[in-house]
């Protein structure tokens, strides 16, 4: 039975990938609360109100919303630099919170601007340079609970106090939080069917609590619904905090932005269906003003509560709603147990999600992309992890942009073909043999490739050739005219073809100068995806070649 609005034969799926996706949240949701100062409350809340809203009014159907890695680390740098400025955390609330209110109304009047189409235009090693440091500062900031101290608000700062941590440190802490880590990894090797973050939580939380241990814990959680905040958001702020409001909105909206739509691609492969990007950002941008009005911290489309649900079985909206109903549920009933949940359990779970947040896939090619993006990447980590995270983003992009003009002027100096404006056409393949051309035009498809692969036409060009690239046998690359590649291009490339080899689509590659060459060598891209037999020199050869494997595989009309 079905209708309109809601096909029924998608119930079963939706609640139970909604209450699994709940389940993932829920030890993620305490954690993060407690990461950004404002308590596990806050994190719970924020789980809540983004939760339901961004699932029924986003635009990507099987997105599971809340707290993540990244949102929180602005969150908690918000908080200190409002408690900084007026004394304590009751003070700076108002500030907090109109902050989270303001960021999801930028990311709402994102969505009516079409700014979710510029976001993938940032660059790769930008990206990946954020989301390291993103890593590394949770990892750092949970070292001190994880020994069950106190810790102070900064990266620097724990750096500064490590000789306390060696004198301080609570043994009993260390325990439990190192029993925590080993359940963590340990417990998806005997079953994947519970999350193994909740089996830690609860696990090590049991072992505190009968054994008595004196180790910090979470406290006294709030019972019932959340109270509205709205007097304290619009209350009287001092007018030095404006410039501190504005600047964070801003970060929070465009990072949860980029967090959400990211995760939404996710979506779209394990599902096969298209989001609607704009959509997306306005259910996100309520969820977050929603989430601000009662108390809790920002969030974005979360990657692994999205990939459990749809594993699950979620479908539909539903499923992201029963997600957050979930987390509702359990604050209103549970509430009072979590209470006892100790701090050093929490970041015993942060901890390994701090290294899951950190590309290593980008840093361990650092040696073998083009040097300005390895110094873009490593210039953005470092500012993040030690610095501003919002100077991060900024010094990142120019710096990208501007090492990218730099390049691209030495090779039109070095009299090579650079167009400013890359491009992508389709040729015909068989000019001179129209007979073979009508047999497999349905079933070829060439591409010719002008100007750089860089991350300025990365986006464009993957959904350009995925848009096209149904039902066909086989895609020829013509990158003759392609003198430059940076790490975004490599990448994007390496998903490519990845993808169209799964499908069994024959790839190859003509006419590669050598800089693109050496990227693709370097990360074995050639000839571990592209064997150098599907590698020529010119498209002569290359035609030659696919005609024998079209004709050997009995491809016909």
């Amino acid at each position: 039975m079905s209708s309109k609005f809601y096909d029924v034969k998608n119930l079963k799926g939706d609640i139970t990938g909604g209450l699994v996706a709940g389940v993932v949240a829920l030890p993620l949701a305490l954690a993060f609360g407690v990461q950004s100062g404002m308590g596990a409350t806050a994190g719970l809340y924020g789980a809540i109100a983004i939760g339901i809203f961004a699932a029924m009014l986003g635009g990507t159907k099987t997105q599971a919303s809340g707290p993540t890695g990244p949102m929180t680390v602005v969150s908690a740098a918000l908080v200190a630099a409002a408690i900084e400025m007026t004394g304590s955390l009751e003070n700076g609330m108002s500030i907090i919170l109109l902050t989270f209110m303001l960021g999801g109304a930028l990311q709402i009047l994102f969505g009516v601007l079409n700014i979710a189409g510029y976001v993938k235009y940032f660059p790769y090693p930008v990206v990946s340079g954020f989301m390291s440091g993103v890593g590394l500062i949770i990892i750092i900031l949970q070292i001190f609970p994880f020994a069950g101290l106190s810790s102070p608000k900064s990266t620097i700062a724990v750096l500064q106090d490590m000789g306390r941590l060696f004198a301080e440190f609570n043994v009993q802490a260390l325990i439990l939080g190192g029993i925590t880590v080993i359940v963590y990894f340990v417990f998806p090797r005997i079953t994947t069917a519970v999350p193994s973050p909740l089996v830690a939580l609860i696990v090590a939380t049991l072992i505190g609590y009968f054994l008595k241990m004196d180790v910090p814990v979470i406290g006294d959680i709030p019972s019932g619904l959340p109270t509205l905040k709205l007097g304290t958001i619009f209350s009287p702020i001092d007018s030095n905090a404006y410039g501190l409001i504005v600047e964070y909105a801003f970060v929070l909206a465009i990072l949860g932005s980029i967090d959400s739509l990211l995760t939404s691609v996710i979506s779209d492969n394990m599902t096969k269906s298209k989001h609607n990007s704009n959509r997306e950002l306005i259910g996100q941008g309520v969820g977050n003003m929603l989430a601000a009005i009662i108390g809790g911290i920002p969030g974005a489309g979360a990657t692994k509560g999205t990939v459990v649900n749809i594993n699950a079985g979620g479908r539909t909206r539903l499923s992201g709603t029963t997600h957050g109903l979930f987390l509702l549920a359990v604050l209103l009933g549970l509430g009072s147990l979590a209470a006892h949940i100790p701090l050093c359990v929490l970041a015993g779970i942060l901890i390994p999600i701090g290294f899951k947040i950190i590309d290593f896939k980008g840093l361990r090619h650092l040696r073998k992309v083009p040097k300005s993006d390895a110094f873009v990447m490593i210039v953005v980590l470092l500012i993040t992890t030690f610095g501003s995270l919002i100077q991060a983003v900024g010094i990142g992009v120019a710096l990208a942009c501007l090492l990218f003009m730099v390049k691209i002027g030495r090779i039109s100096e070095e009299g090579l073909d650079a167009d400013a404006i890359s491009e992508i056409d389709d040729v015909n393949p068989w000019q001179d043999d129209p007979d073979f051309y009508e047999t497999y035009k349905d079933y070829v498809l060439i591409k010719q490739l002008y100007g750089p692969l860089f991350f300025g036409f990365t986006a464009y060009f993957k959904d350009e050739v995925l848009a096209r690239s149904e039902g066909v046998k086989a895609i020829v690359f013509r990158m003759d005219k392609v003198p430059y590649m940076d790490q975004s291009g490599l990448y994007v490339m390496e998903d490519l073809i990845l993808n169209l080899r799964q499908r069994g689509v024959e790839v190859l590659l003509i006419g590669l100068q050598s800089q693109p060459r050496d990227m693709l060598e370097a990360i074995d891209l050639v000839p571990d995806l592209v064997p150098e037999e599907d590698v020529f020199d010119t498209l002569d050869d290359g035609l030659e070649y696919l005609k024998g494997k079209l004709k050997e595989n009995d491809v016909k009309v």
